[in-house]
């Protein structure tokens, strides 16, 4: 009788600590009872009916999943290896227990068929200069897609764009010859402008000949300071003109007299 009382009793136990579960701060039980959705207990301390009701764990914290990489073709036909990280969390424990079977192992695989699907629209350029967007694109598509599931995509990060060592010695091309057409654009326009200043200023030297002249004298002073034996310079035209004039007038003057 002695062994009877104790095995029930050893039982007894057993069934009551069975019945007893702790749930952290971040945890959640989903309670099924006989089969059929029950409710969403916790956190803390839950009683739960041995053999009629059953319970599954469900971790409201952010989870981090690695994408691993994706084999994909650009739009400009580029083959390319792509990887990413994925942050979701779990916003609807009863929708991610019974809408689907294992919640993080689909969303994983849909994460990966969104990867290749949304980078395979769009040219290498656009893979490597805009990565924001297109994290948010993906980000987009895949919370809209896992609603139904009660899973709340926080975050897509594209960590790595793997191309071929050939193609990369063909960007660098690229990059050169577009260094080149600006340093050769910056320079026409630096001569354009530079010629539509000489342009003004020959026209302002124009409408005053005394500046023409106080421009030449002014040139002689700059080369007068340089180290130089011999200078030879020409005279204005202006001053040629004053001084045939005054020949001109002599002549006349001694033939009138």
């Amino acid at each position: 009788m002695e062994i009877v009382t104790l095995t029930l009793l050893v039982l007894v136990v057993a069934f009551l600590a069975s019945a007893f579960r702790i749930l952290r701060e971040y945890e959640r039980g989903v309670v099924f009872m006989l089969g059929r959705f029950y409710k969403v207990k916790g956190p803390g301390l839950i009683i739960i009916v041995p053999i009629v009701q059953q319970m599954v764990r469900v971790d409201l914290r952010t989870l981090v999943a690695d994408i691993p990489s994706q084999d994909l073709i650009t739009k400009d036909n580029v083959s390319v290896k792509v990887n990413a990280v994925l942050y979701y969390r779990v916003v609807d424990s009863e929708r991610a227990i019974i809408n689907v079977e294992n919640f993080m192992e689909a969303t994983g695989q849909l994460a990966q068929t969104t990867l290749r699907s949304v980078l395979g629209q769009h040219e290498l350029d656009e893979l490597l200069a805009e990565r924001d967007r297109l994290n948010k694109d993906i980000q987009a598509i895949l919370d809209q897609q896992t609603d139904q599931w009660g899973i709340k995509v926080s975050n897509v990060e594209i960590k790595h764009v793997d191309i071929d060592e050939s193609m990369i010695r063909a960007i660098a091309k690229q990059a050169e010859a577009e260094r080149e057409r600006r340093a050769k654009i910056i320079h026409a326009d630096g001569e354009e402008q530079a010629a539509s200043k000489l342009v003004e200023a020959a026209n302002l030297l124009a409408q005053q000949s005394t500046s023409m002249q106080l421009r030449y004298l002014q040139t002689l002073t700059e080369i007068a300071g340089e180290k130089s034996s011999t200078i030879v310079f020409p005279l204005p035209v202006s001053w040629m003109e004053g001084i045939e004039k005054i020949v001109q007038d002599s002549d006349t003057n001694q033939e009138q007299n």
